[in-house]
């Protein structure tokens, strides 16, 4: 399956929270996955900027999709860890850009790095988290 199609097949087949919050993948590799988020109301704290915890769940996903592109057949995947900095705000009705990238992809572990980005170009956060990969029962 090419790039696009592994979008795509994201976009239709995603978890139902990614599709709730409106995750969109535009790139998925095994080495590279982007998505944009566009914020809104329901996606914020007060003021209204983009929450802390919905930038994590934006982040968990994209590292989650990447690490299923490099598991072995049949086996599945699970976060275990994730690390978040909080660089800048993001404002009610921005679209975000996540852009995951692995750090390593281990026989038992992988690490990923998910950079968030405000349309104006900013890094907003950047979110560090490890997936197990769980052996076929």
């Amino acid at each position: 399956m090419d790039e696009e199609n592994r979008a795509a097949f994201f976009n239709e087949h995603n978890a139902p929270f990614a599709k709730m919050i409106g995750v969109h993948m535009t790139v998925a590799t095994s080495e590279r996955i982007e998505a944009e988020m566009v914020v809104t109301p329901d996606h914020c704290t007060l003021p209204t900027n983009l929450h802390g915890g919905a930038i994590m769940a934006f982040a968990d996903n994209l590292g989650g999709c990447g690490a299923f592109l490099n598991l072995p057949e049949g086996a599945t995947t699970s976060t275990v860890e994730s690390k978040t900095n909080f660089l800048r705000p993001v404002p009610v009705g921005q679209t975000v850009k996540g852009v995951t990238t692995p750090v390593n992809i281990g026989r038992t572990l992988q690490v990923w790095k998910t950079e968030i980005f405000r349309e104006d170009g900013k890094l907003a956060a950047v979110v560090t988290q490890t997936q197990i990969v769980l052996a076929p029962k």
